[in-house]
């Protein structure tokens, strides 16, 4: 007899079904794991071997093999110690097949017998779900796995035992299980205002503009000038997340091991677990930058989601940028333009999502003070130089917002704090938004300006003669590339959806102008 459990493979944000086959024979005694299974899944055999035991079952003395099927699908993580060890319980009569049909399973299970958190049951339970299958999976994973709508026409519906006798014991009917239930992530705490922010008033102007309409911004300026401040207040003028994005950054974080992250192996065994809670607020990365290319871009020995992809549909901050790895910065250049990653292995392609807005901030110069006569180094031009020419040319031509955020005075310190804050920006943001969407109503899902693309745009950006010609002008006397010159153009629509306007004119082509000036110090004519 073979024992049959379904559980998943991820290949990406694609969670692929695995049967698990469980067999035992006479013979010699041996625990065999065969299926491309890597060191975490081989090393299964002792904790399932050792949960079995904590529940008061002994393996019998018989030659035990288990594949998983496909056997040329790459099987990573810890994930299928659950799936194992039920197909083992089908195997020696403990629990009756039929019942297990109707799920697939995953789950990590400790030496105890408890059943620990793993990532990706978001993405399973998505998965189980569209094949009309329950899911079985750790308590600590129940709330977040309820997110997958299991109902009524489901066939088995979502189980999180927080241990593995309380599973044999619901299928004997001994203990019932009930079915966890969605729950939303405790959104604690304020973002930051920006009415803490004294001065910069056209730094901010450029913030509000990026907000509406999705756009990159770099920002450069001395030391203490506040690019990290101002960066740090944009979440709170972007609007929360809508259904879609929340599905599609729950999965990736989900992916990640970010929804159970505070879900202790204690805390599992004992039925507590983490909260799994979804939320609305837009996800902010801020990678160190000694981060690594796999780290940033995603990769490694399993082709995990890097950080780009964890800021999918939010921000991707990156302070002191010329301080990257002139590679790392590079291979940004693709996913700004395509907004997914594609991570290439020698076994599997894997994409993840990336659609973020990146917000860049960087000194001048090394020393950080090129134009002040009192602090410069003495290398002057060639401090400036040395330091710009880190980053190149089809990186900054990515980057619709250019701006130069000069020292606060002592005067603007001063200052009582300004009337407008993080509300106000906020709501004039989502108007220009709401303008987006109603403008793109019959273009299926509305995208923002900084994503639209060929008739999309000429249709949203239709310019009068005296803006046409400003734009002619100025592309040939700034030396515009194509990519830069439709940049200016997607700008140019964001500014006329703030003043709530449908036609771009010429003062709106000139704002737009004026954000893509070279930076300061040094001339990045590729930049332009």
């Amino acid at each position: 007899m073979v024992a049959h459990i379904e559980t998943v493979a991820f290949l990406g944000l694609e969670a692929r079904p695995v049967d698990v086959q469980v067999q035992m024979t006479s013979g010699f005694p041996a625990f065999t794991i065969v299926g491309l299974a890597d060191k975490a899944v081989g090393e299964s055999r002792e904790r399932v071997r050792a949960a079995l035991s904590a529940i008061g079952l002994g393996l019998p003395p018989k030659r035990i093999t288990v594949n998983l099927a496909p056997a040329d699908l790459p099987k990573e993580g810890s994930h299928y110690d659950l799936p194992i060890a039920l197909g083992l319980l089908v195997a020696m009569g403990v629990l009756p097949p039929g019942e297990l049909e109707r799920y697939a399973a995953i789950g990590e299970l400790s030496l105890d017998g408890s059943i620990s958190p793993v990532a990706g049951a978001l993405p399973a339970a998505i998965a189980a779900n569209s094949r009309n299958r329950g899911l079985i999976c750790p308590a600590a994973c129940g709330p977040e796995a309820a997110w997958a709508g299991f109902g009524p026409d489901n066939a088995g519906g979502l189980l999180a035992p927080a241990s593995l006798i309380q599973l044999v014991n619901h299928f004997k009917g001994t203990q019932l299980l009930s079915e966890p239930v969605p729950v939303k992530a405790e959104e604690t705490g304020l973002l930051p205002d920006l009415r803490d922010v004294k001065g910069q008033e056209n730094a901010k102007r450029a913030l509000e503009v990026a907000a509406a309409g999705g756009h990159n911004m770099l920002m450069a300026g001395p030391p203490g000038a506040g690019k990290s401040m101002l960066a740090a207040r944009l979440p709170g003028i972007l609007p929360p997340l809508d259904p879609h994005e929340i599905l599609e950054v729950s999965m990736i974080a989900s992916l990640a091991g970010e929804l159970v992250k505070n879900a202790t192996r204690g805390d599992a065994g004992k039925g507590t677990g983490g909260t799994g809670g979804i939320g609305r607020r837009r996800p902010f990365r801020a990678p160190h930058h000694s981060a690594s290319m796999a780290a940033l871009i995603g990769g490694g020995m399993h082709a995990r989601p890097g950080e780009i992809s964890l800021a999918h549909r939010g921000i991707l901050f990156l302070d002191e940028l010329p301080e990257f790895p002139r590679g790392v910065l590079d291979s940004l250049r693709q996913p700004l333009e395509t907004g997914e990653v594609v991570v290439a292995r020698a076994n599997a392609h894997v994409t993840y999502p990336a659609r973020v807005q990146l917000i860049a901030a960087m000194n001048p110069c090394r020393c950080g003070y090129a134009g002040d006569l009192g602090r410069a180094c003495a290398r002057g031009e060639r401090c400036v130089a040395d330091y710009q020419a880190k980053l190149s040319g089809p990186l900054l031509d990515r980057i619709d917002l250019h701006i130069e955020v000069p020292p606060v005075s002592v005067a603007d310190l001063g200052l009582p704090p300004p009337s407008e804050g993080s509300a106000e920006v906020a709501a004039r943001v989502a108007a220009a938004r709401a303008r987006q969407h109603a403008r793109q109503q019959d273009q299926g899902r509305p995208c923002l300006n900084a994503e639209l693309t060929g008739d999309m745009l000429e249709k949203a950006v239709a310019l009068d003669a005296a803006g046409r010609a400003l734009l002619a002008q100025a592309a040939d006397r700034m030396r515009l590339t194509a990519r830069g010159y439709y940049r200016v153009l997607r700008v140019a629509r964001t500014l006329a959806d703030l003043d709530g306007m449908d036609a771009v004119g010429r003062r709106h082509v000139a704002e737009a102008l004026s954000y893509r000036r070279t930076l300061p110090g040094a001339t990045l004519g590729a930049a332009a």
